[in-house]
């Protein structure tokens, strides 16, 4: 195997690929990058199965063959390598790829790449497809809201379904104390399969996926999920379990309106948080008319108090938040006003976004002494 190619664009396929590698492992083959080199691409492959990604990028080969070796090590030293620069990378009789750039010569160790493993690629359902600026939207308004709680797994990603009656492909994530759910339109994926999106399978996609128009197609069965962009194909297991039933959730009752200043809302909550010895920073908030006057009261660090200006005529409501919870959706809302819909001190709060209407969320108050 033999090829040259741009440092550039070397270093952003193996950039993309090598956040799947899993840092730690038993089977060393795992610590790896595939590398598979055919007349004018190169084809990068990495998984810790049960995810698999590869991307094929352009280089001028001089020899096909393949090999795998370190994913960490190859992206450190072509990292460093001068930027715009050009790569000749060759694999030796003894098994090791000399990687050369300019006055630089690295040989690194190889596993052959027969010992890589192979996962089928057997998803033929029928796929979704959509702009990927509207998948990136997807996530990051739901994103903040998954569950660290491990005894409840079905909870530690993104949901990702589609109602047979509608044209909306919807996304929810909750950990029990807030949800967040926004949706987009499609136009196709009719029969499209219900999916819970694992958290680093997420943050993967996060890692590859430019906020452009190009399309990406998402297919889905039972037990993985395939996202095709660009030149890159990701293969992810599902996490199985069953997902709450998140129209329930979200009241439906009557409600009372209270608006104010996003930028505000949000420097109030962050400078009270300052205070907060446990990093919970719960913050207890008096709703009256036109008012919002926020305190909190911490046995170490000390107590604060801030008000703000805000559209409301109903009866005073005094409730407890994290304020973390109310500044994570404060952040991804597109208006420039929060509302929040309020019901009374012990009921969950709703929070719809005034420029996005297929996006909501609810945060649970907590008890504040």
């Amino acid at each position: 195997m033999e090829f040259k190619i741009d440092r550039d664009v070397f270093l952003k396929s193996l950039a993309h690929v090598q956040g799947v590698v899993e840092k730690k492992n038993t089977l060393p083959i795992l610590g790896n990058v595939l590398i598979e080199a055919h007349d004018g691409f190169i084809k990068l492959t990495a998984t810790d199965l049960d995810i698999i990604i590869s991307e094929k990028i352009s280089a001028q080969v001089i020899k096909e063959g393949s090999t795998t070796t370190t994913a960490q090590v190859i992206y450190d030293i072509v990292r460093k390598l001068k930027t715009g620069s050009n790569l000749h990378i060759s694999l030796n009789d003894n098994n090791r790829l000399k990687v050369i750039s300019g006055k630089s010569d690295f040989n690194l160790t190889c596993i052959s790449a027969d010992e890589f493993p192979v996962l089928e690629d057997d998803i033929e359902e029928e796929f979704v497809e959509i702009p990927s600026y509207e998948l990136l939207k997807l996530i990051n308004k739901t994103k903040f809201s998954i569950s660290n709680d491990e005894t409840r797994h079905y909870l530690n990603g993104i949901y990702f379904d589609k109602k047979n009656d509608d044209n909306k492909l919807i996304a929810v994530a909750t950990d029990g104390h807030r949800l967040s759910k926004s949706a987009i339109e499609i136009k196709n994926g009719k029969n499209f399969q219900p999916v819970i999106l694992p958290k680093k399978t997420v943050f993967e996609l996060l890692s590859i996926i430019d906020e452009d128009s190009i399309t990406i197609k998402i297919l889905a069965t039972k037990s993985k999920v395939k996202f095709i962009y660009k030149d890159i194909v990701l293969i992810s297991k599902v996490i199985d379990g069953k997902f709450p039933d998140y129209d329930k959730v979200i009241p439906q009752d009557e409600r009372k309106p209270a608006k104010a200043k996003i930028e505000e809302f949000v420097a109030a909550l962050d400078r009270l948080k300052s205070l907060s010895s446990d990093r919970k920073g719960i913050v207890k908030i008096l709703v009256n008319k036109n008012e919002f006057k926020f305190t909190i009261n911490d046995a170490i660090s000390g107590d604060g108090f801030e008000e703000l200006q805000a559209n409301y005529d109903g009866e005073p409501i005094e409730i407890g938040f994290n304020s973390s919870y109310l500044i994570d959706v404060a952040s991804v809302l597109e208006s420039k006003d929060i509302v929040l819909l309020l019901k009374d001190a012990i009921s969950p709060i709703l929070i719809k976004d005034l420029n996005d209407p297929l996006s909501t969320y609810i945060v649970m108050p907590m008890r504040v002494i």
